[in-house]
C-alpha cells in the first residue's frame, strides 16, 4: 500500500478569494485523515498566496497524522518551520511568478548550503525531503547531504504532450527510484498526479508516498473531501 498525503493548499486559495473564513483548510485536513490520508501537506509561500502562518500553527496543532511542511529554503522561511518543528520538510524550489513548482531543485550545486540546511532541521529532530528531478546527480547529493526523503518530481510525467514522452519520463522516474532506494533514501512522488495518470506511478522502486493536491481538491469540490481521498485510495491500494 502506498500513503496518501493530502496537500491542502488550495482549500486557502478559495477562502482567500474572498478574504474570509471559509472554507477552513484545517477542516479539510481532518475530514482528509478521517478519510485515511497518512498525512497533510502544505506550502507556505513567500508570497503568501494560499496557505497563512496562523494555518501552519493550527494544523500543526490539530492533525493527528504527520505535517509535512513545504517550504523554499529562505531564511524567513526557515525560522518559521524551526519554530513550527513540523514532523517533515519539503524543500522545493521558488519563483514568485509561477503558478506552481516548475521542477526539482537543484541540491547538487549548492551542496554546502543545503547539507548546512539539512543539519539545522536534523538538530531540531525534523526530517528533511528534498523535491527533486530523477537525476543521478541530485540523488547521490541527497544522500551525501543525509537527507532522510526525497520527493521525485513526477511533473514531467504528468504533462507530457504524448504517450512517448510520458513513457520516458516514467522510464527516468522508475530509475531514479532504483537509485535512491538503493541510496538508503525514502522516495516519495508528487506534481501533476491526478486520478487518470496514478497506476503507473505505483511502478516507481521503493514508492512509500504520493502527495496529491490540486487534482483531489478539484475532486472534492463535487464529490467532497471525503470521496475524494477514498477514490484516490483506492487507486493506491
Amino acid at each position: 500500500m502506498i500513503d496518501l498525503a493530502v496537500n491542502i493548499d488550495h482549500i486557502a486559495t478559495v477562502r482567500n478569494a474572498r478574504g474570509g473564513s471559509e472554507p477552513d483548510p484545517i477542516q479539510a485536513a481532518l475530514i482528509a485523515e478521517k478519510a485515511g490520508a497518512a498525512g497533510i501537506v502544505c506550502h507556505l509561500r513567500e508570497d503568501r498566496r494560499h496557505i497563512q502562518d496562523k494555518d501552519v500553527f493550527a494544523l500543526k496543532d490539530t492533525i493527528s497524522t504527520k505535517l509535512d511542511f513545504e517550504m523554499a529554503a529562505s531564511e524567513e522561511i526557515i525560522l518559521i518551520a524551526l519554530q513550527l518543528k513540523p514532523h517533515l520538510v519539503t524543500i522545493v524550489p521558488e519563483k514568485r511568478e509561477e503558478l506552481t513548482t516548475e521542477g526539482g531543485l537543484d541540491i547538487y550545486n549548492h551542496k554546502k548550503r543545503f547539507k548546512d540546511l539539512t543539519q539545522r532541521f536534523h538538530d531540531k529532530g525534523i526530517k528533511v525531503s528534498y523535491f527533486l528531478e530523477a537525476s543521478e546527480e541530485q540523488l547521490y547529493t541527497a544522500a551525501e547531504i543525509q537527507a532522510d526523503i526525497i520527493e521525485l518530481h513526477t511533473g514531467h510525467y504528468a504533462d507530457a504532450s504524448n504517450a512517448s514522452i510520458r513513457q520516458h519520463s516514467l522510464e527516468m522516474l522508475i530509475r531514479g527510484g532504483n537509485i535512491a532506494h538503493s541510496l538508503g533514501l525514502q522516495v516519495t512522488a508528487g506534481h501533476g498526479i491526478n486520478y487518470h495518470n496514478i497506476l503507473p506511478i505505483k511502478e516507481i522502486p521503493g514508492l512509500i508516498e504520493v502527495s496529491i493536491g490540486h487534482s483531489l481538491i478539484s475532486r472534492a469540490l463535487f464529490s467532497g473531501m471525503e470521496n475524494a481521498v477514498k477514490d484516490m485510495l483506492k487507486l493506491l491500494s
